[in-house]
């Protein structure tokens, strides 16, 4: 939760369930997501209030860290922290923290009731479902649409598309624990990945835990930002002002010797159209990118091209979309991370 510098106004609010973890892992997930979303509005100046002891002395450099599940959420709160020209953190007590408990008691809350769904729809599927409301027969390609683990260039927000940066160490702990949860529900028929290595790792864990071989997809890889490549979005806006405007408008705009979304959305379709010939029927796994991603979501719900602005995609993140052969479909899931 981040709030203005008087303390009268909650300017962003996050919350997410991460399955078993210590009270310090979630304290400093807690501090990771506050600094981002600071970062996103652009915040100079950041008081962060805690009520972990731990994270205070350790983040102000007062107390080491040792303990090696600390240690990487240390990292990315440390390099998070320099994109601020001022931060300091300072422990409240827990009582003058209800705000924090309330958004943490309600991401576990709705964690309780997320699960992949497993039913297949039929022709008697009430209207609930795609196959009710439209008259759909038979069934649908269940596309589980997984992003890839953390990468160095992600921690530092960078656009990253072409390039090939390895996962991080909280990147593969992210590949294996979303490995481990679609082992747990199972029926998965095949893992097909992008070509670039942050998503094939990220495939070969799953695959790995599902007993299957990886397929690569040369259309599901991300876009191409050309020039924009490994630049934050604010050196991106400060190098090219209007074009940087009208990308951010315009699905038909091409960063500098890059690509569009629009030529993403076309190499991604021929993907989906293979994915179903090959497996249809079948539930798949598809190891991707944001861009990649939120198009077949934007496929499946028949959208406009302000879908891809709008959705927001976690690192290591669960969706789910569903594409029947008569060209009905519908999206189950989106960004699910519980299991993190």
């Amino acid at each position: 939760m981040v709030w203005s510098a008087d303390h009268g106004a909650v300017l962003a609010e996050s919350k997410q369930a991460i399955g078993r973890a210590t009270n310090n892992v979630a304290e400093y997930r807690g501090l990771i997501a506050g600094l981002e979303e600071a970062a996103k509005l652009g915040a100079t100046d950041v008081e962060a209030l805690m009520d972990s002891k731990l994270v205070v002395e350790q983040m102000s450099g007062r107390w080491k860290v040792k303990h090696p599940d600390i240690a990487p959420l240390h990292q990315q709160a440390t390099a998070l922290s320099t994109r601020f020209g001022r931060i300091t953190y300072n422990w409240i007590p827990r009582a003058k923290n209800s705000h924090a408990d309330r958004l943490a008691n309600e991401a576990m809350d709705a964690a309780a009731e997320i699960e992949i769904p497993t039913e297949t729809p039929t022709e008697s599927t009430t209207p609930s479902s795609p196959a009710g409301w439209t008259g759909a027969r038979g069934a649908p390609t269940r596309f589980l649409l997984l992003r890839h683990g953390q990468t160095e260039l992600s921690v530092q927000r960078r656009y990253s598309g072409r390039g090939n940066p390895a996962l991080t160490d909280l990147g593969r702990r992210q590949a294996v624990a979303a490995a481990q949860y679609l082992a747990q529900n199972g029926g998965i028929a095949a893992v097909i990945t992008s070509p670039l290595q942050r998503a094939y790792d990220t495939a070969a864990a799953a695959a790995k835990a599902l007993g299957l071989d990886v397929s690569v997809d040369e259309d599901l890889i991300e876009t191409d930002f050309g020039a924009w490549e490994g630049l934050t979005f604010g050196e991106a806006a400060e190098r090219d002002p209007e074009l940087h405007r009208r990308w951010l408008r315009d699905t038909s705009v091409e960063p500098p010797d890059g690509e569009s979304f629009d030529s993403v959305a076309n190499r991604v379709r021929r993907a989906q159209r293979r994915i179903i010939t090959e497996h249809g029927g079948d539930t798949v796994l598809v190891v991707s990118h944001v861009t990649p991603i939120k198009t077949l979501l934007r496929l499946a719900l028949d959208g406009g091209q302000g879908i891809l602005y709008r959705l927001h995609l976690d690192l290591a993140s669960l969706s789910i979309a569903e594409f029947y052969a008569d060209d009905v479909a519908s999206v189950r899931l989106v960004n699910q991370t519980a299991y993190l």
